[in-house]
């Protein structure tokens, strides 16, 4: 079953890191699905915001280990794309953060 762009993309990552890498380089940060590749992500970004993307950097954060009344958990690895965009562009999702 082939995936479709929104699956790609899960959310966008808002912190105060992502933020002034937004303002000094024009990269921003997403959460993506485990599967994607760097392909998938560069077509979905700039399908759905209309931007131009010239470097998609991907990486896997390992989950948390963590404790509960239980016993131990551990929670699910997750995949990180920081998407950087030409000088020209913008995602106007960010802009009011």
């Amino acid at each position: 079953m082939p995936k479709t762009i929104y699956k790609v993309l899960k959310r966008p990552l808002i912190t105060e890191k992502t933020n002034s890498a937004r303002d000094i380089a024009n990269q921003y940060a997403f959460e993506v699905a485990l599967d994607s590749n760097k392909v998938e992500i560069r077509r979905a970004i700039e399908t759905i915001f209309g931007v131009r993307v010239v470097g998609v950097r991907t990486s896997i954060v390992r989950g948390k280990m963590k404790r509960s009344k239980r016993g131990i958990g551990k929670q699910p690895n997750w995949k990180k794309a920081h998407v950087t965009l030409h000088d020209d562009d913008t995602i106007e999702l960010f802009e009011g953060v």
